[in-house]
């Protein structure tokens, strides 16, 4: 399974932006996505998550009602719309994929994931 994240880039405090999680392989709609980030100098941390099924999502706190997660399966891609975008928000943000992933416990374990895309960087600055 290869995963390919995309959409970051520069942005004004306040400001949205999409990233996408494109996947190609075998059996990619039976996969959970979860979007990880890191920013300078700090650990990599949990932001949302998404069940395969797509019925069940989770969020950091710190992104609750301002970001949503959501997939499309006919496209084989997750989304990740960030609204309200603060300086906080500035990392590499990462793709990440679990086979049969349901759980919370599934979607922040960054360890249990089987595959990770290349990071793609927000920057929120005025």
């Amino acid at each position: 399974v290869q995963l390919q994240a995309s959409g970051g880039g520069l942005v004004q405090p306040g400001g949205s932006l999409r990233l996408s999680c494109a996947a190609s392989g075998p059996d990619v709609s039976f996969y959970s996505r979860s979007w990880f980030r890191q920013a300078p100098g700090k650990e990599r941390e949990f932001v949302a998550g998404i069940s395969w099924s797509g019925q069940d999502v989770y969020y950091a706190d710190s992104v609750k009602g301002r970001f949503t997660i959501s997939r499309d399966s006919a496209k084989n891609t997750a989304y990740l719309e960030m609204n309200s975008l603060n300086p906080e928000d500035t990392a590499v943000y990462y793709c990440a994929a679990k086979k049969y992933g349901v759980y919370y416990y599934e979607a922040v374990d960054a360890d249990g994931m089987q595959y990770w895309g290349k990071g793609t960087l927000v920057t929120v600055s005025s």
